[in-house]
């Protein structure tokens, strides 16, 4: 399936309609300087594609419905820290059993482990935590390093990255969230956990766009 953005004019004369809406298409074209001649080609791909309904001798109003063409440029726009949620961490100094309390309690599917300042050290997972407790150890006299995926073998997302980009990683690396990290050292691979985005956080996302809500953007 192909997708068209919309242009900046089409979104313009959208956003004019939805704050003053119902107006005519003679108003619009007054408050953007043009004919209404210049607008009718615009009108008509607005109006198929669901975002303006027109109605004889009254003008033009706005749906609130989002074509494949707006919808795919507006969630291009989003950045992972408009959708990221808390992190849920333990410090790396944690056993096993606290962990998995931890991450019951928080509902949590993942667990980051966390050095002092809040440097990422790596994360568990209920997976891990049940291969541990199945090895017959003791899950509380078992340092939480010795589960845990170190750092080096962790997928992160930037808070400044597309929301896009990250649910990539996520789908690609067959994983259900994502550590959202600062960088503290570019050379070393240290970075400090700020958040975090789960495939929760990605379906409340395309949930709320498909029923129109507003997502506030962050530049």
């Amino acid at each position: 399936m192909v997708i068209i953005p919309l242009t900046a004019r089409q979104k313009e004369i959208a956003q004019i309609v939805k704050t003053a809406g119902p107006i005519t298409g003679d108003k619009i074209a007054r408050r953007l300087a043009v004919t209404r001649a210049a607008l009718r080609s615009d009108l008509a791909i607005l109006v198929m594609g669901g975002i303006l309904e027109a109605r004889t001798k009254v003008g033009y109003f706005y749906t609130g419905k989002k074509s494949l063409g707006l919808f795919a440029d507006e969630i291009k726009n989003i950045r992972v820290r408009d959708v990221q949620d808390l992190p849920v961490v333990v410090s790396d100094t944690a056993n096993a059993y606290d962990t998995m309390v931890a991450m019951f309690t928080e509902n949590a599917g993942n667990i980051f482990v966390v050095e002092e300042k809040g440097v990422l050290a790596g994360v568990v997972s209920r997976k891990d935590l049940l291969k541990a407790a199945a090895g017959g150890g003791k899950l509380a006299s078992l340092p939480v390093r010795m589960v845990m995926t170190p750092l080096s073998r962790l997928v992160v997302a930037f808070a400044s990255e597309p929301v896009v980009a990250a649910a990539r990683k996520i789908i690609e690396n067959e994983i259900d969230s994502l550590p959202v990290v600062q960088e503290i050292d570019a050379a070393k691979k240290k970075y400090k956990v700020i958040g975090r985005l789960t495939e929760t956080n990605m379906t409340r996302l395309l949930l709320e766009l498909a029923e129109g809500k507003e997502v506030p953007y962050h530049s």
